[in-house]
């Protein structure tokens, strides 16, 4: 399908799916939605409304109305709230040792090469191209330690027309970090942080919200007591964005609470990492009393089903923390998770929150509690969280169709023999279709992506 590239100052008449509230598909049956110049939605027009007909004939008669074809079904673009950039090389590799051990053995190493300028810009660019071409539209992005690297991958992001949030990583910690692999000091940490900040702040092509810096200890282990006071200071001064590690798995959990007698909840908070901007990865263990602050500081929970899998040791509560108020977006973890599809990502949250209400191991009986009970999530709440929690989360007019919010869309062709999404005319209605594309789509089946209205896929 030839768009014209863009669809600002334009409409489309679609067929398509988003999920403004939790647990209730919006179902789009040819509908119109108007675009504005500047690639925000003007307005979503329905059938049973009486400017309807109008607006579709005059956009029409302008040359300014796309059509979808039968088949194919709009949503909002997919949004990615933890991706290691640097790590997407070992996509797949070193997935059967503990963290500890991938992180000194397997991804340190990976992430120093970053020094190489060449090697950085090769790697990011594949990166941002597969994300793009699996409907990813926005990503948050971990750098490395390197300043010139971590702008390469700002660059790409802006040139390619991707939304992103980039954080060079600060780590200085001797203790936990390789010599080889580690910022010199805690003002070499900070200084890092804020230099890259007024790099993206002074960027000629940073428009439209489209690129956000972050502020990015990577986790407590690699950071000294003196940066994260630092790093949190800087947080507090510039309302930024944060983004880090929290209570991942039982190493992570169990060492900050050997190092400060509390929490990693408890520490990010003392040290003003917990806000209202802040997305933390994983989360798993966290205490009722964490959740507590989570919920009170407006913090998000990235959850990242499939890296959780091989290294939380534990799966997280999701409709828990649903249930509770707690902002939850998801996230592939590139390279922690093995693959780079949110789709993947859906999929492996669903299947983690069936086995934590079922329970898996089959020595005890299910009267015995095997699971916990009222765990399970099902496509739509996945599909929620990769779109308008997720939005939410990076507080960002993003992640579903409503006046004001940028035309961040994917168009998923359903009819491509290629792809692996198959319908029936007289089984599949409704959100039905959904729950196919969210379970079935493939590469092949992304075929039109679209950021603030300007086609880039």
């Amino acid at each position: 399908m030839n768009f014209n590239n863009h669809m600002r100052g334009k409409m489309i008449l679609a067929n398509g799916f988003h999920m403004p509230t939790r647990n209730k598909v919006d179902v789009l049956k040819n509908v119109v939605i108007s675009v504005e110049t500047d690639g925000r939605i003007k307005e979503l027009i329905r059938p049973e409304e009486p400017t309807y007909k109008e607006k579709l004939k005059s956009a029409e008669n302008e040359g300014k109305l796309v059509k979808l074809p039968k088949g194919s079904f709009l949503i909002p673009g997919l949004i990615d709230n933890h991706v290691h950039a640097s790590q997407y090389p070992q996509l797949g590799q070193a997935l059967d040792v503990p963290l500890e051990i991938w992180l000194n053995k397997y991804t340190f190493p990976l992430e120093a090469r970053f020094a190489d300028i060449d090697f950085a810009k090769s790697t990011y660019s594949l990166l941002v191209d597969d994300l793009i071409s699996m409907g990813t539209t926005t990503s948050m992005y971990y750098a490395t330690i390197h300043q010139d690297a971590t702008r390469i991958l700002a660059d790409i992001c802006l040139e390619k027309g991707q939304r992103a949030l980039v954080g060079k990583i600060a780590m200085d910690n001797r203790d936990q970090c390789p010599d080889y692999y580690r910022d010199k000091s805690a003002d070499a940490s900070i200084r890092g942080t804020s230099d890259f900040f007024d790099y993206v702040k002074a960027h000629p092509d940073n428009k439209d919200d489209m690129l956000n810096a972050v502020v990015t200890p990577r986790f407590i282990p690699s950071c000294s007591d003196a940066a994260l006071e630092g790093l949190g200071a800087f947080t507090r001064e510039k309302k930024a964005y944060v983004q880090t590690h929290c209570s991942e798995g039982d190493w992570e959990h169990n060492y900050v609470i050997d190092r400060f007698g509390i929490t990693d909840t408890e520490a990010l908070d003392k040290f003003g990492l917990l806000g209202r901007k802040s997305l933390m990865g994983h989360c798993p263990h966290l205490t009722e009393s964490d959740k507590e602050i989570f919920l009170k500081r407006g913090t998000t929970i990235s959850h990242c089903p499939l890296s959780n899998s091989y290294f939380a040791s534990s799966v997280l509560p999701l409709r828990s923390a649903l249930e509770k108020g707690i902002k939850v977006g998801l996230a592939t973890d590139i390279s922690g998770g093995p693959s780079y599809s949110m789709f993947e990502a859906m999929k492996s949250a669903i299947a983690c929150s069936r086995m934590l209400e079922t329970g898996n191991n089959p020595y005890f009986l299910p009267e015995e509690r095997r699971g916990c009970p009222d765990s399970r999530i099902d496509f739509r709440d996945a599909f929620y969280i990769s779109t308008t929690g997720n939005g939410e989360a990076l507080d960002l007019p993003i992640g579903y169709f409503t006046k004001g919010f940028y035309f961040d869309a994917v168009v998923i062709d359903t009819t491509v023999k290629s792809g692996s999404i198959r319908l029936w005319d007289d089984l599949d209605i409704g959100d039905n279709i959904l729950q196919k594309i969210v379970y079935t789509a493939t590469r092949p089946n992304i075929s039109t992506v679209w950021v603030g209205g300007k086609q880039i896929h």
